[in-house]
């Protein structure tokens, strides 16, 4: 004995599973955003400081590195430091595992160099570079020259402040 639908129940059940595809398809990209964003956290990092050059502004920089392994937009992004003295990248994509440095001078912008274009000193002999997103969440920050064991070579007690910065409720420097 078989069992016969009509055509339009049969119709309407393709409809409904047509339909459920489609908002599963729309609903996915919305939450893989939000893993992405958390991804960039332990991707993107300071990797580097030079401060208070004596050869020109450009010899002072902080280094940015991407240490995933796809391109990251930093449009948007701000690097910072304690005075609250701000960079804003414009259009700049970072490739997979490489490094861009930001340097205080002027110059040229590139793949591997960005220009602040400024006609004086950013960084201190203390200080910190905070690194934020397109939405000012904090991404990296690193301090130098506050510790007793201070070197006084390109990357001054380089560490990473990301714990202590949660700590201080997450306020702009």
């Amino acid at each position: 004995m078989s069992v016969s639908f009509p055509v339009s129940v049969r119709r309407l059940s393709a409809v409904a599973v047509a339909a459920a595809s489609c908002v599963g398809a729309m609903a996915l990209p919305a939450s893989a955003a939000g893993p992405r964003h958390d991804a960039h956290r332990d991707q993107v990092a300071i990797g580097g400081v030079h401060s208070r050059s004596d050869r020109s502004l450009n010899g002072e920089w902080v280094e940015i590195r991407n240490n995933g392994r796809g391109d990251v937009n930093l449009s948007g992004w701000t690097l910072s430091d304690s005075q609250g003295h701000t960079y804003t990248f414009r259009r700049f994509w970072l490739d997979d595992r490489s490094t861009v440095r930001v340097h205080t001078g002027f110059g040229r912008d590139s793949s591997r160099d960005l220009y602040q274009n400024l006609r004086r000193a950013v960084w201190d002999e203390r200080d910190t570079a905070t690194l934020r997103d397109n939405r000012g969440r904090f991404i990296d920050a690193t301090s130098w020259g506050y510790g007793r064991n201070d070197r006084s070579d390109d990357n001054r007690s380089h560490r990473n402040d990301r714990d202590d910065h949660h700590r201080d409720g997450g306020r702009r420097h």
